[in-house]
């Protein structure tokens, strides 16, 4: 989950810059295209497709539609809402994560999860508003937080179902099910989405973004999430995007932006708290 954190923050600074260029619902199905035929031949390297992949195929569509419905709202949502107001919604997934998980599965949240989740929450809110107070007082809840929102539930119920729906397959078994049944899903809704983009004309951020997300933050993360939410609490497993805005700050030097204030490295601390009271067994 911590590899999965990272990877996740460079879709946050990447997506940021291709949204305006091209179609959530287009980018997101060639995403899932890709990303599927990766995991799938993995999945068929490892001998892992078999007749047990096969039951209740509903399940894929159920799980595909979820982060199908968490990527296209996460780039819609980049299209008016500032990355900073994006990031804040996003750390409201872990809170929504135990709640689903308690809905689905009866995981209980113990106090001390629930002190974590409180404290992670807090650290990531002062990396994401830069450890200035006046920007959170600031904070507003626009057309594309709202949107955004929306997805960020999908991908906590998402986190919780998993567990409950897998019935033995292996993560890439599993993941490359729920790509297929994403993809389909996405190339329904957005044909005409498909067909009317000049994909010819698209600048290389485009491109760029498109390979990065498929590669590194889908199949890779859509594994690394599966392998996880089937050996932790689901609100565990969403704790780690906590993690998330620290890692965007490193994303965002790395790509040439101004490195943030030193006090930044409190919110940073807080989130790492948060992670080593998590990693302790409930038993």
């Amino acid at each position: 989950m911590l590899s999965f954190s990272a990877l996740v923050a460079g879709s946050f600074s990447l997506g940021s810059m291709a949204a305006p260029f091209i179609s959530p619902l287009a980018l997101t199905s060639v995403r899932f295209l890709l990303a599927g035929a990766i995991v799938g031949a993995a999945a068929a390297a490892l001998r892992r497709l078999n007749r047990q992949a096969l039951q209740a195929p509903w399940r894929y569509l159920v799980l595909g539609g979820l982060m199908a419905t968490y990527f296209v709202a996460m780039f819609e949502g980049l299209k008016t809402a500032a990355p900073v107001s994006s990031a804040a919604v996003f750390t409201l997934t872990p809170a929504m994560a135990a709640g689903f998980g308690w809905f689905t599965l009866r995981q209980r949240v113990t106090p001390r999860m629930a002190l974590a989740l409180a404290i992670g929450g807090a650290g990531a809110l002062w990396v994401i508003f830069r450890a200035d107070l006046h920007a959170l007082l600031n904070f507003h809840i626009g057309r594309g937080e709202f949107i955004f929102f929306w997805g960020c539930m999908a991908h906590a119920l998402y986190a919780a179902l998993v567990r409950k729906l897998n019935r033995g397959e292996a993560a890439v078994t599993f993941t490359f099910g729920m790509m297929v049944a994403g993809w389909a899903l996405l190339t329904l809704l957005g044909w005409h989405d498909l067909t009317v983009t000049d994909w010819a004309g698209l600048p290389a951020i485009v491109w760029i973004t498109l390979v990065y997300i498929a590669i590194a933050a889908s199949a890779a993360t859509f594994v690394l999430v599966q392998y996880a939410t089937m050996r932790l609490p689901a609100a565990k497993v969403m704790a780690y995007t906590y993690l998330v805005p620290s890692w965007v700050i490193l994303w965002e030097i790395a790509l040439g932006r101004a490195a943030p204030p030193a006090t930044i490295l409190i919110g940073i601390a807080l989130s790492i708290l948060a992670l080593f009271l998590l990693l302790k067994d409930e038993h």
